[in-house]
């Protein structure tokens, strides 16, 4: 009898066995089946699954049961709560996505509400695909914000679980770090702030790696803005990470008060094998910006200074959802244009100061301007065609030289004019040097061409302009020998669009009912996008053409289509 119970109770659970491989084996074919896309639950790697865990992505499968299959132990995933409710998730490499990332993915939120997950791109110094989704309305009330999870089937929160982390917030973390021969660069929100105070660097420390269980921390050097270097670990330390099997090791900043230290959230990671830039030839003069919906103004920008002497671009992409990677492609043909995901909102100081060294060993010279500012000389206006020394010709023939008692230069400032609407309702087709060519009478900003080499160590910079090393001076143009065109007061459907995008973290945020005598403010503009009376007649002081005419001369191009303009589509 014994006998027989003991055979009964093999035979069921052996069934139950056998039933329980058989839905692991169908749920894989689930997940690998060439009909359905590929989810992003399969690891790449199953033995980094040191990270920090926590439940990423779920996918929900009916074959073997009613209940949502949870896939654990995946890489952490980044999240962070960004102004205007936007949320950014960037996933580890490990987990690789479909052929379409941007097919059918949502991001889940505690209380089971769901918003689109739209792509965004992904990091390249890190090489995490992110996607934005915005927070919804009903999430809005509830704290604390934990992580949403990235789904591509309908399904219910997990619940109270424990391994689902808190959102990070932005305003006070590490967002980025960029390694050198010598240092590592760390760009941190909230720990200085914009009326000037920086922490000494005496009061902070890098930490590297997992700060309760396996870190190292090292002195930081320099603190200024959003940048703080540090010094690097040693060799021995790294090797003791790569013994713990850690591949990505995540880089943080700490506060040291009396009696406490505080470790600031980061979501960096350092990368000791990588170089600043691509070991290549160096070019003399390239031109660095940000840009955000720049598509239909890029290819006029582009084609115009590359014609007058800028060799290479390299653009930090600030979140655009407009067609910049196609227009970046068809440039990609004839000019060197290089683009770089950076969604970190008001950091415009902080990416000049990272494509300051990133570009330090392929660029001699960097333009820093913005995508609607044209940079220009009267001396140009009887030229039947554009050369590429014309801007070569404002920076200094010697810039070293041990017999000379005159300080080199370190840094060309160019004099900045503002263009009115001048009567434009809508972007002008031909391009904006065509269409706006009234503007105000005095100069409000100046830019700026820097010698890299010559960029101080905390890489301190304000509105385009860089402090320099000891020793170098600035040259300051005339107005007979260079200007800038600011096209800034565009046709009011453009103008709107910038009204939420202030890039620079150190100018007015026009929302905001403060500091209404700024001189970054808009004369007659309030604190809500609405058009002024008489818009299209705003800031006409003064009639100036000479691009117009110069542009139209040197690319203006006669076709049975129509007269047109070198860059139009």
């Amino acid at each position: 009898m014994r006998r027989k119970i003991r055979t009964t109770l093999f035979s069921v659970v052996s069934s139950v066995l056998l039933f329980s491989s058989f839905c692991l084996y169908l749920s894989s074919e689930v997940i690998s089946s060439k009909k359905i896309p590929p989810s992003p639950v399969t690891l790449r790697n199953r033995s980094n699954n040191h990270h920090n865990l926590s439940f990423v992505i779920r996918e929900e499968h009916h074959h073997c049961s009613r209940h949502v299959s949870s896939i654990r132990n995946l890489p952490s995933l980044d999240s962070i709560l960004l102004p205007d409710w936007e949320v950014l998730l960037a996933l580890s490499p490990e987990i690789p996505l479909s052929s379409d990332p941007g097919d059918g993915y949502s991001c889940l939120f505690q209380n089971n509400a769901t918003s689109p997950a739209k792509p965004a791109g992904i990091l390249p110094f890190r090489e995490l695909t992110t996607f934005k989704c915005i927070l919804p309305y009903s999430v809005r009330r509830l704290r604390p914000f934990f992580r949403p999870i990235l789904i591509k089937s309908p399904l219910n929160w997990p619940g109270k679980e424990p391994e689902v982390p808190k959102m990070f917030r932005w305003g006070f973390l590490v967002y980025e770090s960029l390694s050198t021969e010598n240092d590592v660069i760390l760009f941190v929100k909230g720990v200085n702030n914009r009326q000037g105070f920086n922490r000494p660097p005496t009061e902070l420390r890098c930490v590297f790696g997992n700060p309760v269980f396996n870190s190292i921390k090292t002195d930081v050097i320099s603190s200024s803005q959003e940048v703080f270097r540090c010094l690097r670990p040693n060799g021995t330390a790294l090797h003791r990470f790569l013994l713990a099997g850690d591949v990505r090791i995540k880089v943080s900043l700490e506060i040291v008060e009396e009696r406490k230290a505080v470790l600031v959230p980061s979501v960096a990671y350092y990368t000791p094998t990588r170089n600043v830039a691509t070991r290549e030839k160096k070019t003399l003069l390239c031109a660095c910006t940000m840009v955000y919906n720049v598509a239909k103004f890029l290819k006029e920008w582009v084609i115009y200074h590359s014609r007058i002497g800028v060799e290479k671009f390299i653009l930090y992409d600030n979140g655009s959802d407009d067609d910049l990677e196609k227009v970046v492609e068809e440039l990609l043909e004839k000019y060197n244009v290089k683009t770089f995901i950076w969604p970190w909102p008001k950091t415009q100081e902080a990416g000049f100061s990272h494509c300051a060294m990133y570009a330090t060993n392929s660029c001699t010279w960097m333009m820093y301007i913005d995508v609607d500012e044209f940079i220009f000389s009267p001396s140009w206006l009887n030229s039947s065609h554009p050369s590429i020394h014309m801007l070569k010709s404002f920076l200094p023939k010697i810039t070293h030289t041990s017999s000379s008692s005159r300080p080199p230069i370190g840094q060309v400032s160019i004099r900045c004019f503002d263009f009115g609407p001048s009567n434009q309702r809508s972007h002008p087709i031909k391009g904006v040097t065509q269409g706006y060519t009234c503007r105000r009478r005095l100069e409000q900003r100046h830019k700026s061409i820097v010698l890299l080499e010559a960029i101080d160590t905390s890489l301190l910079n304000v509105i385009h302009h860089f402090q320099l090393k000891e020793g170098y001076k600035v040259k300051k143009l005339s107005r007979k020998e260079g200007v800038v065109n600011h096209y800034k007061y565009q046709a009011w459907p453009e103008f709107r669009a910038k009204f939420r995008r202030r890039v620079s973290a150190y100018v007015a945020d026009w929302r905001k009912e403060v500091n209404p005598r700024s001189k970054d403010r808009t004369p007659g503009l309030g604190f809500s996008p609405i058009e002024p009376k008489r818009w299209s007649r705003k800031f006409c002081e003064v009639n100036d053409n000479r691009v117009k005419v110069v542009t139209r001369r040197w690319f203006g191009l006669d076709s049975p289509a129509g007269y047109k303009m070198a860059w139009q589509r």
